[in-house]
């Protein structure tokens, strides 16, 4: 089914623009090459004792076909396969063996066998205990394109991936601002064991947007996102200008101990859910537009006009609606000192929950247990897929200013005598 659903959307408008479709497409075309390339692998090695009379094997790899367009049930792919050169001969025939693969046959434009395991092996891909029986649903007791013990590779594959992707050096790039969330997967791991990811994503200073840290960590404590800072750390992370996340985060007291000098900015979207739903469903229409005025204010002392304005209306019945502006007022406001150009992309962790969208349609059918250590590896290829759709940051010599140390005011370059202003002072 082609149902195209849009990613959900938070102020970054433009960043969302992608579907679940094009990120199913990228994940299938993913998936293809891999399950083609150990199905020759696994083929090569079966016939490796075979040898000619100069002892050459007779059957090796021989590069790739030409890129064809094959159309399974996320869309139409672009496929280059890997090509074996098999001189056997057929003692029947008198011809060379040709080999011929089980997932994708030589000349298919469109293959029913694809389209149906690649959404389970997509949606079913947190252990080799989901792919059995389904492979063996759809394709028959004798899909030996797709065997128990290539399957068992293609993990062990993702995870080493996933393993080398945390382990890598961060020393290469200055990283300006980190966008920081925790999300509850539905995936089962153990009797009540439910995998909560930790990800981290960083904005270096040629504005690119880059995955930094995808790991679990126990209900978003406190000390599970302190490893998280200390490894990004002590793999070279030095401490970011400006830190987006959600307010319930246990990250804030580790990104205190971890980056004490790092800004924190509480992130828009979860903080305006988390405030109307202090109120009566018939007064959240008003209070969301008052809400927006003060996100979208175009200086701090507009912001907290607005804020005084919603106060006037809600404090009295709904006190406690404005108590969690309040709490979290300095922090709601810190984008203010920064470019007024990155105002909607850093107001919200939106970069991560449109990513986490995909990984949640695709983890949350899973039943049973589940491995950790292959569920974490799948979602880090879901979000490495997403990753390259990211924007870029538009003028990123603003990213540099702010890494060197210029100062902004109300999102404006000040100059070496002019100060800023804080929302202390504001309130004043």
């Amino acid at each position: 089914m082609s149902d195209v659903r849009r990613l959900p959307v938070g102020e970054d408008n433009q960043e969302s623009e992608i579907t679940l479709d094009d990120l199913a497409r990228e994940g299938a075309r993913r998936m293809i090459a891999a399950a083609l390339e150990t199905e020759v692998d696994e083929y090569v090695a079966s016939f490796a004792d075979e040898l000619d009379v100069d002892e050459r094997r007779l059957v090796v790899r021989n590069g790739r076909g030409k890129q064809r367009r094959v159309t399974v049930g996320s869309g139409t792919l672009p496929i280059r396969a890997p090509r074996v050169n098999d001189k056997r001969i057929d003692e029947e025939t008198g011809e060379r063996r040709r080999f011929s693969s089980k997932i994708l046959p030589a000349y298919a434009r469109r293959s029913p066998k694809v389209t149906d395991v690649l959404p389970i092996l997509y949606l079913h891909g947190l252990s080799t205990g989901d792919f059995g029986p389904a492979l063996r649903g759809l394709l028959g007791e004798d899909a030996s394109g797709l065997s128990a013990s290539s399957i068992q590779r293609l993990t062990e594959q993702w995870q080493a991936e996933h393993a080398t992707f945390c382990e890598r050096s961060l020393r290469f790039h200055r990283y300006c601002y980190l966008f920081v969330d925790g999300v509850h997967m539905s995936v089962r791991l153990g009797e009540d064991d439910r995998l909560c990811l930790l990800v981290v994503i960083g904005v270096r200073e040629d504005g690119c947007k880059e995955l930094l840290a995808v790991e679990d960590g126990y209900r978003e404590s406190t000390d599970s996102w302190a490893a998280v800072f200390r490894g990004l750390r002590d793999r070279g992370l030095t401490t970011p200008k400006l830190v987006t996340g959600d307010g319930a985060l246990g990250a804030w007291a580790a990104l205190r101990d971890v980056f004490p000098e790092a800004r924190e900015q509480r992130c828009w979207v979860h903080k305006t859910a988390n405030v109307l739903d202090a109120l009566p469903k018939r007064l959240q229409p008003r209070a969301k537009t008052l809400l927006h005025e003060m996100a979208e204010a175009p200086a701090r002392a507009d912001a907290r006009a607005a804020l005084e304005r919603f106060r006037e209306e809600f404090d009295a019945k709904y006190p406690k609606a404005v108590s969690k502006l309040d709490k979290d007022w300095t922090e709601l406001t810190a984008f203010y000192d920064f470019p007024a150009e990155r105002w909607r992309h850093l107001r919200s962790t939106n970069p991560i929950e449109s990513s986490f969208a995909t990984v949640k349609l695709r983890t949350r059918v899973t039943k049973g247990a589940g491995s950790k250590k292959a569920a974490l590896a799948m979602a880090y290829k879901l979000l490495d897929a997403a990753q390259e759709r990211w924007r870029r940051f538009n003028g990123h010599e603003l990213v540099t200013d702010v890494l060197d140390g210029v100062k902004f005011k109300d999102g404006v370059k000040l100059t070496n005598d002019e100060t800023t202003t804080t929302d202390e002072e504001v309130a004043a």
